[in-house]
């Protein structure tokens, strides 16, 4: 089941974790892309009828008017009345992110600024299949629609024919443009460079297993992307006041996502470290993903016991976790001391899945310790910011000395005979 360590022991393998070194998913990976650059429709028919078991043609790659009707007579209605309520938390969080698109800063005849302009076309990646994941709907896509972005195309897998009816239910609520039936390596290929069927993005977001997450890497470039998001990750930091059944509690809630997902506790109290192990392993035994709990438990997480907080966020920096929960005493006092967390939880009160369903804020987020310099998926990711310079003659003529001087310096007599001719 889960270690105890002490003195920060035993944080090596998490510092190095990383699925971006899996040289056979490469090789997979970049034999799909160039396989659909190559053959479009008739290559992502393949793959959907070989890896899915699912039979499409150039004519029902999207699911239809039809389809969307019939999902919703599936879907409970209290169920719809949670998902509308958080679409409307998620929608109004990220509508406090937006900004004036146009900032113009003005002295005498200079004017410089920027305009802030929609990415035109994006593709949201959602997991799924026979499975369900609404909330990664609503968080790709809604800060898209708040962006203005005019055309989302979202795709999931569908497997054996099958998409759940509430993944489809919740794109229509939310105002996807299109929902394509295909996942995996295929779909962010297709989506990057576009087929017959499917039009080229200028983004593309969202996390998915190994194979999606090597395939936004390798057509980054072609399209901007999100982040390259691996397994889920929580690190709690506890003191003596933390409630040891909370934090079982939130370490499994993050464990059970995958065997290679990561849970780890940093307390200083050796109580609280022997009380929360306890708590583990009573509640695995009640929960239904007991096995991948036990796997990830036991290969990528542990109780670690510190002599401070400060070692405890010294190791926190070091980590970078995805999801980082602070249950200790005035914990709003130690938001400083976070240099590199994907999301923050503050108390006792602000568990992980309140972020991941309801809160607010977007739940697609670094892993990997990539929060060391990725960002939480927000508003911005769905813009793009465009400079705006604007001179008059007097305010070019005081420096066109100084700009002549640079550009002959450089040796790039055009750049600066573009300001002589002007005077």
């Amino acid at each position: 089941m889960i270690n105890i360590y002490e003195n920060g022991e035993s944080i090596d393998k998490i510092l190095t974790r990383t699925q971006l070194e899996n040289e056979k998913v490469n090789k997979i990976v970049e034999d799909i892309i160039s396989d659909i650059r190559k053959n479009g429709d008739t290559a992502l028919i393949k793959y959907a009828k070989d890896i899915d078991n699912t039979v499409l043609t150039s004519g029902n790659l999207f699911v239809s008017k039809e389809e969307i009707e019939n999902a919703y007579k599936e879907v409970d209605e209290e169920l719809l009345t949670s998902l509308r309520k958080a679409k409307e938390n998620i929608l109004n969080y990220h509508k406090k992110q937006m900004n004036d698109r146009t900032q113009i800063f003005e002295d005498g005849g200079k004017k410089v600024g920027f305009v802030l302009k929609a990415i035109e076309k994006a593709g949201v990646y959602v997991p799924g299949g026979t499975a369900s994941y609404p909330s990664s709907v609503l968080m790709g896509v809604l800060p898209a629609i708040v962006a203005g972005v005019k055309e989302i195309i979202m795709a999931t897998p569908c497997k054996d024919n099958y998409i759940n009816p509430l993944t489809i239910v919740a794109a229509n609520e939310c105002g996807v443009t299109k929902i394509l039936k295909v996942g995996g390596a295929q779909s962010i290929a297709a989506l990057a460079f576009g087929t017959e069927s499917i039009p080229k993005v200028n983004v593309i977001t969202g996390p998915g297993n190994i194979f999606v997450t090597m395939a936004k890497k390798q057509v980054y470039g072609y399209v901007k992307i999100d982040m390259l998001a691996g397994p889920s990750e929580i690190l709690v930091i506890a003191d003596e006041t933390a409630n040891p059944k909370f934090l079982a509690a939130d370490l499994l809630s993050q464990a059970e996502h995958d065997k290679l997902a990561t849970a780890i506790l940093l307390t200083t109290s050796k109580e609280i470290a022997l009380k929360t192990k306890e708590n583990v392993i009573s509640q695995v035994n009640s929960l239904n993903r007991k096995e991948i709990l036990k796997d990830s438990l036991s290969v990528n997480s542990g109780i670690i016991v510190v002599e401070s907080l400060q070692e405890a966020f010294n190791i926190s920096n070091k980590i970078a976790p995805e999801h980082l929960e602070l249950c200790i005493k005035d914990a709003e006092n130690y938001i400083d001391s976070i240099i590199n967390a994907g999301a923050i939880f503050i108390g006792n009160y602000s568990p992980e899945p309140l972020g991941d369903y309801f809160a607010g804020p977007n739940h697609v987020l670094p892993t990997s310790g990539s929060a060391k310099y990725f960002e939480v998926l927000n508003v911005d990711t769905y813009l793009k910011k465009t400079s705006i310079i604007n001179y008059d003659f007097c305010s070019l003529n005081e420096v066109k000395d100084d700009i002549i001087r640079l550009a002959e310096c450089e040796g790039l007599d055009a750049h600066a005979n573009a300001v002589k001719v002007r005077f």
